[in-house]
């Protein structure tokens, strides 16, 4: 076998070439586009499949660095940070409790159908929880953590199975996120709001106009700061013995610099923190959807697609009939219902993502981008960690001998 390590910039104008490739598929597609399936979603499963095709065929094998994707994951959650004024919480503090506490629920009907199905298989009810909320909610990181875990206590490729099931999950939340709020838009007959529409005009005009290289140029300090205060951080808490993912504090770094700057009248370059945001969240999907070894999946390929199936099916009934219905059934509530179906399944900018992609042909819903980022980089992580240790203490888990 012949193995090709793409390394560097090259990597960068590969994801940047496939979120063209992406683009133009979405727009010649009337179903892509009608559906609202992102660019980078699109040209990254293009981009997978052909070099999943080169390695069947011609038994070469391409590896991507993905130093640069993990890098713009950071820039991505510290945008989000810079975005989360405490005056923008206070007013979606009860959408926030109620999507965080339908979240929480969802969360253990995810693990129960996880379990079940593993169980029906004849299989380890351990490898239920890989198949719930570890890899779907919880994502690639959820999944190595736990897996190393499991793994030393004698659950053989759990890893390799959350990774395979995180996997699927991205893919399958970047693509029905969109038709969920195509569906329930339409459905429902809704507008969106025109006071937000008015305001994204504005913003629009804004951008438009030039910017100073001085603005731009303070911004990417803030957010070189932010990234590397939030690594300290980390450091500082590894150090004792308490393990957060590298964006994350540095999410939190970005939430105290932009409300110290509230505190002190000071005025951040919103638009280009808001480019910055989209520019890093379309590169890391194209990143990681490109990069995925397809062929690696596919000795489990038939359990995990109908574990997969039953998932995306249990999400899709529960963000059509009930957190649509929480939250308000507006044009806001289905953008949040799209937004949940991707980091439910996938990751936080998979969400994020779907929501881009519904609110670039409606009109803007800053009450679903305020809380899906909050609930799916910060809040799901905790209640999620809480959910799978209540799981592995059931006695269907933890009879197996297996100890998370």
């Amino acid at each position: 076998m012949t193995t090709y390590d793409v390394v560097g910039a090259d990597v960068l104008i590969i994801a940047i070439i496939v979120w063209f490739l992406g683009e133009f598929v979405t727009k010649k597609s009337s179903f892509l586009s009608h559906y609202n399936i992102p660019s980078a979603v699109t040209g990254g499963l293009i981009c997978s499949l052909t070099i999943t095709f080169i390695y069947s065929v011609f038994d070469i094998q391409i590896n991507f660095d993905m130093r640069i994707r993990d890098l713009m994951l950071l820039v991505f959650f510290t945008t989000i940070g810079l975005s989360a004024k405490f005056t923008l919480l206070k007013a979606g503090g009860k959408a926030l409790a109620i999507l965080l506490a339908v979240a929480t629920i969802f969360l253990l009907l995810q693990n129960v159908t996880g379990v079940l199905l593993v169980k029906l298989m004849g299989g380890n009810p351990a490898y239920g929880l890989f198949s719930g909320s570890i890899s779907f909610a919880g994502g690639y990181g959820t999944a190595i953590a736990w897996g190393d875990v499991v793994e030393e206590a004698g659950l053989l490729q759990a890893k390799e199975i959350g990774i395979a099931f995180a996997t699927f999950g991205l893919i399958a939340g970047g693509v029905i996120g969109g038709p969920i709020a195509e569906y329930l838009i339409r459905k429902h007959k809704i507008q969106a709001n025109t006071s937000d529409a008015s305001n994204k005009d504005d913003g629009q005009n804004l951008l438009v106009k030039p910017t100073h290289i001085s603005g731009i140029l303070a911004t990417l300090l803030i957010l070189a700061l932010c990234m590397e205060v939030g690594d300290l951080v980390n450091r500082m808490l590894f150090s004792k013995g308490v393990t957060l993912p590298g964006f994350l504090t540095a999410m939190m770094i970005g939430i105290i610099v932009t409300n110290s700057a509230d505190l002190f009248k000071l005025q951040l370059n919103t638009p280009v923190i808001d480019r910055a945001a989209e520019i890093s969240l379309q590169i890391f999907l194209s990143m990681s959807l490109m990069s995925m070894q397809l062929w690696v999946l596919s000795q489990a390929v038939g359990p995990i697609l109908l574990i997969l199936m039953a998932q995306v099916l249990v999400m899709t009934i529960f963000t059509v009939y009930i957190v649509f219905r929480v939250m308000g059934k507006s044009y806001d509530a289905s953008v949040i219902a799209s937004g949940f179906a991707g980091l439910g399944l996938g990751a936080t900018p998979v969400g994020i993502a779907n929501m881009n992609a519904i609110t670039t042909k409606y009109g803007p819903s800053p009450k679903a981008f305020l809380v899906i980022p909050l609930v799916g980089a910060f809040f799901i992580d905790i209640v999620n960690a809480l959910v799978i240790k209540f799981f592995a203490n059931l006695p269907i888990i933890s009879q197996t001998g297996i100890s998370f």
